[in-house]
């Protein structure tokens, strides 16, 4: 299952001001030729972009939840998309949105709300600290994206870790919350059970699709064992590269840098 994210052009340049023809047109890009292997749809915003209620009031307002409202969406996409543009699709499908914030001003109950009135989720992204973290429950799903436990985007979670996380993983699926829970505000209401999407980033390291398979073990879903034999191989190229790109650049004068951007 795939989670398309949002174009940027909506979301880190328009910074949803006049976004109207924009979503139409990420609408009209494709995405419903997925069929059943679309997952929901990730609104990524950058770190400096504040709370907005009325501007996110106004794009949660026109993100469609199916297919068929999808496809009349994109069906006022921009005119130089004639001939490149598509929309059709199989079966009316349900479509999911989530939206990952990194400015501390959304930890706020209004925020939450807003989610709920829409149903949308809120996602829970681990992000070494380095962004706000929340647990409240805004949806009948939860979104995880998994960035790196101690350094952003590179290091890899201990086995330790990795349980803390099922546990928590287990009481959602069971439509309640994990002892603990962190929340801006009051409890989600109890539900029978809760879809999960788990999706590691931690991938500077080559960490993230093996931490991916040992937590996949912790819930029940893994298809096989973890190569023990081809992470270790996986994370020795990767160093090797890591140590060539800085030789490379300390020689030339240049930082080395091999991190992503925010």
């Amino acid at each position: 299952m795939f989670s398309v994210k949002a174009g940027r052009f909506i979301t880190h340049i328009r910074r949803l001001k006049e976004i109207e023809e924009p979503v139409a047109n990420f609408f009209a890009s494709g995405i419903l030729g997925l069929k059943e292997k679309l997952g929901p749809i990730l609104w990524q915003f950058p770190p400096n972009m504040q709370f907005d209620e009325a501007r996110f009031e106004n794009l949660f307002a026109m993100l469609p939840h199916d297919c068929e409202a999808a496809a009349e969406v994109a069906w006022r996409r921009s005119g130089w998309l004639k001939g490149r543009a598509s929309w059709t699709f199989d079966v009316n499908r349900p479509i999911r949105h989530a939206v990952e914030i990194r400015h501390f001003s959304f930890l706020n109950q209004r925020y939450i709300d807003l989610l709920r009135a829409y149903d949308i989720a809120f996602v829970f992204a681990d992000s070494a600290g380095k962004f706000p973290y929340t647990e409240d429950a805004t949806s009948d799903f939860i979104y995880m994206r998994l960035h790196g436990a101690q350094q952003i985007y590179t290091s890899g979670y201990t086995d330790a870790e990795l349980d803390w996380w099922a546990k928590r993983i287990a009481a959602w699926r069971s439509g309640k919350e994990p002892p603990g829970a962190r929340r801006i505000g009051p409890k989600a209401r109890k539900i029978k059970s809760r879809d999960i999407y788990v999706y590691f980033d931690n991938d500077v390291k080559v960490q993230a699709p093996f931490d991916a398979m040992r937590l996949a073990e912790r819930v029940g879903i893994a298809e096989g064992k973890v190569d023990e034999r081809a992470l270790r191989r996986a994370k020795d190229r990767e160093d090797e590269l890591h140590k060539l790109v800085e030789g490379h650049r300390v020689r030339h004068g240049r930082k080395a840098r091999m991190t992503k951007p925010e």
